[in-house]
């Protein structure tokens, strides 16, 4: 098997090995072009393995020297298998490098319960096939036990530098692969041992015998006897039925019943906004069915009750008529441009994001020691902006850029936008990804 593929287009020239079976085990990646000017990764999930090799490193000179090299386009190509990834990285001096980077496989029980947990959610396997990696599907999987995303210390490094630790050559070869994880999350699957069609085929024959199981009690029930013994119903009379199956979550929430009818509303009764909070409780119940379907639901923290304010701006958030818009405007306590900033935040964040928008407090010192050490890592020397920081708000000086510290220890980046500081994006943990979001990358 061969694709293409280009950094410019979404394609990555690949040439695969079979491995067991008729699977293939090991794919190899042509080598990536230059890196200036932008982000590794740009996928959640590419963050998050970038996240485990910047935890894990000790060095953080290496790690500088190892961005430098995969910016240069010092990483060959780049072979991935089970286990392993390697690649030869160039040194500034043309020296080439035999680099490679272990990551644990998952055991075969461990196969057994993701596979078991993917099969139950449609919804995972076709955000794979679309090459996205759903928070959710890695949830799932850490609540079954499999742990698919790599943490402190999982990223073993081997050099022929000799290096004891990650070195520069395989860090560079850690953010070439975190580009390629970007455009496809089963180059992740293959490193924890599975190729894509094993694992596809795998999730197929469990479908099907899914399917026959569930099948298999209603041809049973209409062949039973009928009747039952009088003294084994007596003896069973004491033991509750099964509880019965969980409903379907319905493909879209339901339509409320229509309040257009021949008779004149009672005096001071708003339809258009009888008919809206109908519309949005229908989105709101389907929101928490799905929620509650979701496995490991139970382990989940309750969900706080909205405020007034809160629950204003997230029905704003629908994009209501024009009457009832100013109607929430006045319950948020907001005037209409307040309102759309309000709800441009909440969009990137919900609650949290609405607290960060308008909330001003002192982080701990050692968490902002950590936010500058991330930041200082992120750059080469000279390459960072400068930043000034004022409680949990840090601003690019001669800049239009910006960083809030929320109190859960995220951060989000703000832009000003006709005078006005803006929310510009999702939440992240490491400051240097939120603020490359609104200064264009590294």
């Amino acid at each position: 098997m061969s694709d293409t593929y280009d950094e410019s287009n979404g394609d990555t020239h690949e040439e695969s090995r079979h491995g067991e079976g008729a699977y293939d085990h090991e794919r190899t990646f042509a080598a990536l072009p230059a890196a200036h000017g932008r982000g590794f990764a740009q996928s959640w999930w590419g963050q998050a393995w970038l996240k485990a090799l910047e935890d894990t490193a000790l060095d953080l000179a290496q790690l500088k020297a190892g961005r430098r090299l995969a910016r240069a386009g010092a990483v060959g190509a780049v072979s991935v298998r089970p286990g392993r990834i390697t690649a030869v990285v160039k040194d500034r001096d043309g020296t080439p490098r035999r680099s490679d980077v272990l990551l644990q496989r998952l055991s075969e029980d461990e196969w057994d319960r993701f596979l078991g947990m993917a099969v139950e959610r449609a919804g995972h396997i076709a955000a794979l096939l679309d090459r996205e990696m759903p928070p959710h599907l890695v949830e799932d999987a850490a609540a079954a036990g499999v742990e698919l995303l790599p943490g402190i210390g999982d990223l073993e490094p081997e050099c022929d530098c000799d290096a004891w630790d990650h070195c520069g050559h395989t860090a560079a070869l850690c953010y070439q692969v975190a580009r390629l994880l970007d455009q496809d999350p089963f180059v992740l699957f293959l490193m924890r041992g599975r190729a894509e069609r094993e694992l596809l085929d795998e999730l197929q024959v469990r479908s099907v015998a899914q399917a026959e199981a569930e099948e298999a009690p209603a041809q049973e029930q209409e062949v039973a006897q009928e009747g039952v013994d009088a003294d084994e119903a007596y003896a069973e009379g004491a033991i509750l039925p099964p509880l019965p199956e969980l409903p379907p979550l319905p493909p879209e929430p339901g339509l409320p019943p229509s309040l257009d009818t021949e008779a004149e509303p009672a005096p001071g009764l708003d339809v258009a906004a009888l008919e809206f909070l109908a519309a949005q409780a229908a989105v709101e119940a389907r929101r928490m069915l799905a929620e509650a379907l979701s496995t490991g639901h139970e382990r989940h923290p309750v969900e706080q009750e909205l405020a007034l304010e809160e629950d204003a701006v997230r029905l704003a958030a629908a994009a209501p008529a024009a009457q009832v818009a100013v109607r929430l405007a006045t319950a948020a306590g907001r005037g209409g441009d307040g309102l759309a900033l309000a709800v441009r935040a909440w969009e990137y964040g919900g609650p949290a994001a609405l607290s960060v928008l308008e909330e001003e407090w002192t982080p701990e010192a050692d968490a902002l020691a950590r936010a500058r050490a991330a930041l200082d890592a992120a750059w080469d020397d000279g390459e960072r902006p400068r930043l000034r920081a004022v409680r949990n708000r840090w601003t690019v000086v001669g800049g239009d850029a910006q960083l809030r510290h929320g109190t859960d220890g995220r951060w989000w980046p703000y832009r000003k936008e006709r005078g006005r500081w803006t929310p510009a994006g999702p939440a992240a943990h490491d400051p240097a990804t939120a603020l490359a979001v609104v200064t264009g990358g590294e």
